[in-house]
């Protein structure tokens, strides 16, 4: 007999997901939690010359060099500012570890399929592919990004000529 209440971690249909959430300016925003390595404090990058505005250099991350991209700025949200409260989301990206400056993290939510909307489409004026839908949890809504589609794209191919 089916409860409805059944946790999977499968991933299959009808399972609850978990997600990281995080804010950029006064949107909140959700990841794959499968995808989170680690949650650190902003450290001093070393900059790479004629990469993009919104990849801030790398950083050596235990021999490891990690690209460092700010999340607020790829997304045009407000005036990034860098102090101790600036966190950085160290992922794993199709087989690559990425760094992502966020203003904050919030919470690990878990949604059921009923809570996630698809996302709205917008025409070929905004790029939402890297939208997979929208998440309603006690009156809020949540952003969810692929964040294998988000960085596969052309971004990508920048940051590994920047390894």
């Amino acid at each position: 007999m089916q409860t409805g209440q059944e946790h999977s971690d499968r991933g299959g249909i009808g399972t609850v997901a978990e997600y990281l959430t995080f804010t950029l300016g006064t949107e909140e925003y959700g990841i794959d939690i499968l995808k989170v390595q680690e949650i650190r404090g902003y450290d001093v990058v070393t900059h790479i010359a004629n990469a993009p505005e919104f990849i801030k250099g790398v950083i050596n991350l235990r021999g490891v060099i990690v690209p460092i991209v700010d999340m607020r700025i790829k997304f045009k949200v407000g005036e990034p500012t860098y102090h101790e409260f600036t966190v950085v989301i160290i992922m794993n990206v199709l087989g690559r570890i990425i760094g992502m400056v966020v203003d904050g993290v919030s919470d690990v939510v878990a949604l059921n399929p009923e809570q996630i909307k698809p996302a709205p489409e917008m025409g070929t004026a905004l790029d939402t592919g890297y939208i997979t839908g929208l998440g309603t949890l006690n009156d809020q809504m949540l952003i969810l990004v692929d964040i294998e589609k988000l960085m596969s794209s052309e971004e990508m191919q920048v940051m590994e000529q920047a390894n």
